[in-house]
């Protein structure tokens, strides 16, 4: 690195200039008063954790996304969060231990190793919404409901949800007798939906042909409303926890109808965070854009290690990430430019318009720039014995 780059930051690490900055901030606390409103109650846990809490039940995908290092005091090995789900429901488990339904919110920055898709953010704004204690998909209706009134509370138009259940997968692969490694390459598969590669594995299976034909009819098996009838008669043989699992799906499907998306997709080799997810799951799309702009589902298992297998419901997203799909603001200059005097009724106005909720800039003796530079579309002008407020272009 010369002297010319040393201004350089690393690849997928952004920082907010002012006006960024205020956005960002502005749509946060609006979604913390949003969770609050619906009863979620804010933690916020540590930046960085011992690797065998921070990424338990989490598999390896994960681990990969972690930045490691070695604890000075202890000679622990580290880590820096990559996502906080995995954070929250240790809280959940191990600190709150609550019998009841707990509702937790959360937001922070996350780092990880490589970003999630082709230019993306490698340290996002993680902001969210937990649900534990309650097993059903009224609660996972709960979250999906939330994550959409999230999106649109920010201005995000034209939301597409795709709904899925890992449990349609997980169950074909149980009753089919799969082995770890052949059930990874499987699930590597599906996700391509690589139907050649996929036949190839399955005839290497020892299961029976109609449950070979099923787990190769999920690549398929994606798209509207109308899939989940032809779901149902594809998996019409499948053992009974598919049978669930669909029941599930479709009582989900029913329930956010009433949303008003603007479409609705389901796929039954659908299988985000497959590591840890045990139920449900969904994610939300804009046109225009490939990567889900806030995602989520049921990972019932998560908590185990912390004492608590507590079922649990939840998505998340990336404040940052959403900044370019938000309205823009007005455009307009905001505040009120005061001059540098020390005159006492002037500052005591300043500290009423402050208390008030203004932004009031006061100028500095000798200084270059005026209202319009301060971001200031008012001024501070003495009338007679007072100060009055006016606009800075009159």
């Amino acid at each position: 690195m010369t002297e010319n780059d040393r201004w350089l930051l690393p690849e997928g690490i952004e920082e907010l200039l002012p006006e960024d900055a205020a956005r960002v901030e502005t749509l946060r606390r609006r979604l913390l008063d949003l969770f609050g409103s619906w009863g979620y109650e804010l933690v916020i846990p540590p930046l960085i954790e011992y690797l065998d809490s921070l990424l338990t039940g989490t598999g390896n995908d994960l681990d990969l996304q972690t930045f490691k290092l070695t604890d000075q005091l202890t000679g622990r090995m580290m880590g820096v969060r990559a996502d906080m789900t995995p954070q929250v429901a240790r809280i959940d488990s191990h600190l709150l231990k609550r019998d009841a339904p707990t509702r937790l919110c959360y937001f922070g920055h996350v780092l990880r190793t490589r970003p999630l898709g082709l230019g993306g953010s490698r340290s996002p704004l993680q902001v969210g919404a937990e649900v534990y204690g309650h097993r059903g998909f009224e609660s996972d209706l709960e979250v999906v409901s939330l994550m959409v009134e999230a999106l649109r509370a920010v201005g995000v138009p034209g939301l597409h949800l795709d709904l899925g259940h890992v449990g349609i997968f997980r169950g074909l692969t149980a009753q089919a007798g799969l082995s770890r490694d052949a059930e990874a390459r499987l699930f590597d598969a599906l996700q391509r939906k690589a139907k050649p590669e996929i036949r190839e594995l399955l005839a290497h299976v020892q299961a029976e042909p109609g449950v070979r034909e099923m787990l190769l009819a999920l690549a398929d098996l994606n798209g509207g409303p109308e899939i989940l009838a032809d779901a149902e008669r594809v998996l019409a043989g499948a053992g009974a926890s598919v049978r669930e699992a669909l029941a599930e799906l479709r009582a989900l499907a029913k329930a956010v109808a009433a949303l008003e998306l603007s479409g609705l997709h389901f796929d039954m080799a659908e299988l985000r965070g497959y590591a840890y997810h045990t139920g449900a799951v969904f994610a939300a799309f804009v046109p225009g854009r490939g990567q889900a702009i806030a995602q989520g589902g049921r990972y019932d298992d998560i908590g185990r290690i912390f004492g608590r297998a507590r079922p649990a419901t939840g998505f998340s997203m990336d404040l940052i990430g959403l900044l370019p799909l938000a309205p823009a603001g007005s455009g307009a200059v905001r505040g009120i430019f005061a001059p540098a005097d020390d005159d006492a009724l002037l500052a005591r106005r300043i500290r009423e318009l402050r208390a008030g909720g203004e932004r009031v800039v006061r100028a500095l003796p000798g200084q270059t720039g005026g209202a319009a530079a301060m971001g200031c579309d008012r001024q501070l002008i003495r009338q007679g014995s007072d100060w009055q407020v006016i606009s800075a272009a009159g």
